[in-house]
């Protein structure tokens, strides 16, 4: 199978431990090499892959003793960027840490680190993100916050790839992938992959019920209706989808 994530597209990678998430990431930013088949950043150019792809790893890779501003000036000077200080302001604004920037980063919170994480992966504006489990350790409000921020980057055109063990999260992904072993087993849309389970459908005629599983239920559920006649008796119907947790693990199951 081909995996390309396109400009202006969130893309999930989903699967257990060791399925191969964080290698592949690894792979992209050239920290690790493929052992087989080819990977390519914006054509194959290492030299504009470097310069226009912003990585952020599952544990925050920060020089603890700098404050977050030094951080962002740290990276931005790498990237030789040119009116950095104005950018490193846009980044404290971005990433609500304005009130905190010359405190030392090892007096933050976990959450605070990956917001100074994020914006340090953001400094040079890069067309690719790549993200490894971004939102791991975070409280709800601030995982809420940073999808509206991928969002948005999506929006204006950079091509986002995370890679996350969060099932809603997955949900908010244009496009996913799921890895066994260091394999694709399986690659298409939230809605299509949800498709791909089955749905139990029970019907009740009084103190009676019946239950019925179907494939798709949006195609299936008009058929079994009618087989009912839209019968008057019928006084409940349940319906009860697989979730992508459960559609998953039947297909990672050994």
């Amino acid at each position: 199978m081909r995996l390309e994530v396109r400009a202006g597209e969130i893309f999930g990678l989903l699967g257990p431990n060791g399925a191969g998430k964080t290698t592949v990431i690894r792979i992209l930013t050239g920290s690790a090499r493929a052992t087989g088949g080819t990977a390519r950043v914006l054509g194959g150019d290492p030299k504009q892959a470097r310069h226009e792809t912003g990585y952020m790893p599952q544990a925050p890779a920060l020089y603890e003793d700098l404050t977050p501003r030094d951080n962002l000036r740290f990276f931005g000077r790498a990237h030789a960027i040119g009116k950095l200080e104005s950018r490193i302001d846009e980044l404290l604004d971005f990433s609500n840490l304005r009130s905190r920037e010359r405190d030392p980063v090892y007096t933050f919170s976990g959450g605070m680190k990956q917001r100074v994480s994020l914006a340090c992966a953001l400094v040079h504006r890069p067309r690719v993100l790549l993200l490894d489990e971004p939102t791991a350790g975070v409280d709800p409000r601030l995982r809420a916050e940073f999808w509206k921020h991928f969002r948005d980057l999506a929006r204006g055109g950079a091509a986002l790839l995370i890679s996350t063990h969060q099932m809603d999260e997955a949900l908010l992904c244009d496009r996913l992938a799921v890895l066994s072993e260091g394999r694709m087993i399986a690659c298409d849309t939230p809605k299509n992959l949800l498709d791909r389970g089955t749905t139990r459908i029970r019907v009740w005629r009084g103190e009676e019920s019946v239950e019925q599983t179907a494939g798709n239920y949006s195609e299936h559920l008009p058929d079994l209706l009618r087989s009912y006649g839209l019968d008057p008796a019928v006084t409940r119907i349940e319906i009860e989808r697989d979730t992508l947790d459960e559609i998953i693990l039947r297909w990672i199951k050994p």
